[in-house]
């Protein structure tokens, strides 16, 4: 495998361009996700940064039985496609199970699975049989030279357009640490990289029947990793996000982006200057 991916315009990869992954959560309705998707686009053609949209369909990991989970599917496909063409952006989305694969390859430019489900070996056969780019969250469970074993899943079946995203590791009871030492570790298994500056400030069930977060702190992990040599960033946004319908403890607000993704592209330019 080569630490390169390619889609279209964006190329993902040591000494490329730092690329950013991001949007809401889990799509609430179509106009949220669009003002969302919309403002992303314009923010990141201005500072002339790669950008792929990424929204939940559904959240099938919640922690609670009455957590939102999203509109589905079908419903939640339909909204993702036709954004997609109105905004000609490239889409990510996460997929849980293997019944709805097919459905998603036909809309999506990268299938992520999910970081409870990165060991489930017919789900990572199924979806990279697609052939289409697969974004694999590393579980908080998991130790950087474990992606090895993930990777080969993968790969067997000749895709090797992967890439692992780093999202911390569990730290005694509802918190996470992120090692940045894994960026490195992770690259030298041939695949590029993505940060999740936002979930590795989650309080994983912290608040009791949700997910708690620190997001005065994303900022801070997001130029480390980047300073540590990330491809890109991971990054869940909303407008309002105290009132998100998911996890907008550590999601950041759309009028916080701009100075932080100048700060993180200087940073890039610097270390591969």
């Amino acid at each position: 495998m080569t630490n390169l991916i390619e889609k279209d315009n964006i190329r993902i990869g040591t000494g490329l361009p730092l690329v950013l992954i991001s949007g809401p959560c889990v799509i609430e309705n179509y106009e949220t996700t669009f003002q969302i998707a919309s403002f992303l686009k314009d923010i990141t053609l201005k500072l002339n940064i790669p950008f792929i949209f990424k929204a939940s369909y559904d959240k099938a990991n919640r922690t609670s039985i009455s957590s939102f989970r999203g509109p589905g599917v079908k419903e939640g496909l339909d909204i993702l496609r036709s954004i997609k063409k109105e905004l000609d952006i490239n889409i990510l989305s996460d997929v849980h199970r293997i019944n709805e694969v097919e459905a998603v390859a036909e809309v999506l430019d990268i299938i992520q699975i999910p970081a409870f489900l990165c060991r489930q070996t017919d789900l990572i056969l199924e979806v990279a049989k697609t052939k289409k780019i697969v974004n694999i969250k590393k579980g908080q469970f998991l130790a950087p030279w474990d992606i090895t074993n993930i990777v080969e899943k993968a790969s067997s079946i000749g895709n090797n357009k992967i890439i692992i995203t780093e999202r911390g590791v569990m730290f005694g009871y509802n918190n996470l640490v992120v090692d940045f030492r894994g960026i490195k570790i992770i690259q030298d298994s041939g695949t590029p990289v993505i940060f999740d500056a936002t979930h590795s400030i989650q309080l994983p069930g912290g608040a009791g029947t949700s997910s708690g977060g620190q997001r005065e702190f994303a900022p801070i992990l997001a130029r480390s990793a980047v300073a540590a040599g990330a491809d890109g960033i991971f990054m869940e946004v909303h407008p309002d996000p105290d009132n998100a319908l998911c996890d907008g403890p550590n999601s950041l607000r759309l009028d916080a982006l701009h100075s932080l993704l100048t700060q993180l592209k200087a940073i890039r330019y610097a270390i591969s200057s």
